[in-house]
């Protein structure tokens, strides 16, 4: 009883250990913010994806608007507003003029990196069912096997995300690093990165629920 009792454990923390490694999501790195800002929270948010593609730029727009607005901030995806390419400075100005916003937040492509790291030798143990013909049934052992330590790489998509307030002077408030495996599900980055930033933004206090 009590070997079968460790072969479970054994074999649910494999399958946890196979679950994690196989959703391993994006992360916020190189995360800063200006201590020095104590501004009311942003409530009207441009938000613009400098992406030449323009299907891409509309997912990460549409997923940074998605993140805001579950929070009842009013966000703007900047292709609603210049649909068929990127605005420049002076149109940014204007429009951020026009319409009033009192915040932007530009996420833009960073070059990819390779990430090398040493995966640890380690020991699983597994059910073996045999039959035994003299006695004409099964028997189940337990055997321990050895996996060898291994060098794994993977590539790593990087973006960087900065807040900035615009009433009384521009300033940049917020900026972090996003690091992706590319084995990860491109429709899933979008909105994970996404709900990173909005969390991060909610705990400095850049931006409030409204909900």
């Amino acid at each position: 009883m009590k070997l079968y009792k460790r072969y479970i454990v054994i074999a649910v923390m494999c399958c946890l250990t196979i679950l994690l490694e196989s959703c391993s999501s994006s992360i916020l790195v190189d995360v800063w913010n200006d201590p020095s800002y104590h501004g009311s929270p942003l409530k009207k948010i441009l938000v613009i994806a400098v992406r030449q593609d323009p299907v891409r730029r509309r997912l990460w727009e549409d997923a940074f608007v998605g993140a805001l607005s579950n929070y009842g901030v009013n966000a703007t995806s900047s292709y609603n507003l210049f649909p068929n390419a990127l605005p420049d400075t002076n149109q940014v100005a204007d429009i951020v003029q026009e319409k009033g916003f009192d915040g932007i937040l530009v996420s833009r492509l960073l070059i990819k990196e390779t990430e090398t790291h040493y995966v640890e030798s380690n020991v699983t143990t597994e059910v073996k069912t045999r039959y035994n013909p003299f006695r004409n049934m099964y028997f189940t052992y337990y055997q321990d096997i050895q996996h060898p330590g291994y060098v794994d790489s993977q590539i790593v998509h990087r973006s960087a995300i900065e807040f900035w307030a615009l009433k009384d002077n521009e300033r940049l408030i917020w900026a972090a690093t996003s690091n992706t495996p590319e084995t990860n599900s491109v429709q899933d980055v979008h909105k994970d990165i996404a709900d990173l930033v909005i969390h991060e933004l909610l705990q400095n206090a850049v931006i409030r629920s409204a909900k």
